[in-house]
Formats: structure tokens, sequence, C-alpha cells
């Protein structure tokens, strides 16, 4: 990917942070704030190893984040959420899992929520862990653990709407539904207020990875089938609410590799600020054999209409959207 001092992206290659370090950022989001991008993500710089189930896994080291102010240099900011080492039952101990960290900053309470993935190593727990901080950088201080209204999630984002509102979106029921469920004002507890889109059995879906973005009144959610680390053919709905009808359209990746989503599977859509209609497909192309050298895919998104598509492109950079008006 982008290396320091060059503006332009190349999916798939290792990207360097400024320090000329591999960038440890896996399954993450990135959150706009006061002229910085601040991007968070899952640490996986230690062993690979198998558990009794043949599953990849690195011991939980913590959430990273990097800040950059043009998308392309990133600046390791440190673990801002590391793992508990002395406390095997704790949510973050390294021999649980820690995934698919997602930042959202309150105006109101004037702090930086994030929510993670939290489980146990063979994923039975499901549970959706809360940390807050003063800045952005952290130090974030861990809240503990819940399911959502009583259910269990999984892969999880969150997302915030035209209204401010905030929303926690994640794969449930062992991944046969998607929750949306809005969020009280503080963004650190559930209102109460819930639906279950994707649903299996009405539409046969079973769908993990969500990543959501708004554009002219529409929302969009990409996510992947249930492959494990293997990638799979993605697949987008569409709906005018955040909780209203969800209608699954197709697959959004066009070209050689769009049958896998180009080797990689979905973490985010990021908004490019000040751009109109542009956004960011960021995904991981996870290494089952070594999770450490997992590569990052971020493609640009075009729109015909209403419909959603990504072309993979070898090099690229932010004037692929000047260039589209």
């Amino acid at each position: 990917m982008a290396r320091t001092g060059e503006h332009t992206f190349t999916p798939g290659e290792v990207w360097l942070d400024i320090d000329g370090n591999s960038i440890q950022a896996h399954g993450g989001g990135v959150l706009y704030d006061k002229g910085t991008y601040y991007w968070y993500g899952e640490h996986k710089g230690g062993k690979t190893c198998k558990t009794d189930t043949g599953m990849s896994r690195v011991d939980a080291i913590g959430v990273s984040c990097y800040s950059s102010r043009d998308l392309y240099s990133w600046k390791y900011e440190g673990l801002v959420l590391p793992a508990v080492q002395d406390n095997p039952a704790h949510d973050l101990h390294p021999s649980k899992v820690m995934e698919r960290p997602k930042v959202i900053y309150n105006k109101k309470t004037k702090q930086y929520v994030m929510w993670l993935h939290v489980d146990t190593a063979d994923y039975r727990l499901r549970s959706a862990g809360l940390a807050v901080s003063g800045k952005p950088t952290g130090p974030f201080r861990y809240l503990g653990s819940i399911h959502p209204n009583g259910l269990v999630s999984a892969d999880q984002t969150v997302f915030k709407d035209e209204h401010g509102t905030v929303y926690h979106i994640c794969s449930s029921n062992w991944n046969s539904c998607t929750i949306m469920s809005r969020l009280a004002d503080d963004y650190m507890t559930p209102s109460g207020e819930y639906i279950c889109v994707l649903d299996y059995k009405k539409q046969n879906a079973g769908k993990e990875a969500p990543a959501l973005c708004r554009r002219e009144c529409k929302f969009y959610m990409i996510v992947s089938d249930c492959t494990g680390w293997s990638p799979n053919e993605a697949s987008y709905a569409i709906a005018d609410d955040m909780v209203g009808d969800w209608r699954i359209v197709g697959n959004p990746c066009r070209g050689d590799g769009a049958e896998t989503s180009f080797g990689a599977q979905s973490t985010f859509i990021l908004p490019v600020h000040g751009r109109r209609d542009a956004f960011i497909f960021m995904a991981d192309r996870w290494n089952p054999d070594d999770l450490g050298d997992s590569r990052y895919v971020w493609l640009p998104i075009r729109w015909d209409g209403e419909k959603m598509i990504i072309e993979w492109l070898d090099r690229w950079d932010l004037t692929f959207f000047e260039r589209r008006h």
C-alpha cells in the first residue's frame, strides 16, 4: 500500500507506517476528527497458532491506533486498548479475542467511545465490549461487555446517521441475522430499539463483517458470507431507513477476483472528508498461516445511480474521485 512520502494506494501490498513498520490495524475502522483520521484495528503481530478446532489465532495483543492527515501516511499512536495480562478471567486477557474495534465521538459527553467484539477462543461468548477515552489516541478505559438487547454479538460496527443517531450493527444468532440496534444518547448503552435484518430464514442471508455508508438518502451495507478466514463473494444491501427494510442487491465487486472480494473481507466504508460521493471500501486480506502478515485492500467505490461498484486497481490515489465528476 502507500509508503511514506508516496501519495498512492497499492491494495494487497505491505503497508508501512512512517517509522517503517508494518501497520497492525486489522478488522479496523477510521474516525475523522478535527482534521485528522484515526485508524483503529486489531494488532495481530504475535505468533499465529492453531486452536483445538484447527482455527488460526494470535493471542490478543490489543487495539492499535494510527493517525494521518492525508490517508496515505500513518503514524503509530500505540496500543490504545492493550490486552490485560494478569487476569485470565478478563475479557481482554491474551487468551481471549479482541476484534473489529470501531470508535465514534460523542459531542455531548466529549468522550471517544469504542465498541469491539470480545470473545473466548472458541467464539462461544459473542459479546460486545465497550471502552471510552477523552482523547482519540487514548488510552481507552475498558468498561466491560454486554449482549446488546440480550442478543449475542459477533462481527460488529457502529454508524451515525444524518440525524446524529448512532447504531450498533452486529452479526447475531450464530450469524443467521444482522441486528440494527439504536444506541442511547451516551453511545454506550442500547436504547432498546432494534430490528433484525438480512434474516437467514427469510433471505437466505447468514452474513458477517458489516460495513455501512449513507449516500443520497439511501443506506448501504456491505457484508460477507461466513467462511472463516477464507474469502468469499461479498454482498451489499440498500435501505431507505436504518431500521427499515434492507434488500440484498448483489455483489458490488466487478472484474477478476470479484467472486472472492479480491481475496479480502469487508471491515469499514470510509467517507473521505471534503469530497462529495467519495467512499473507500476497506477490507482485510487474511493470511491464516501468519495473521500478522494479513494485508489491507482499500479500493474506491464508484456509483451508477443507486448501484455500488468496486473494481480492482493495482494503484490509485484520491484524484480518482475528482475524475468521476
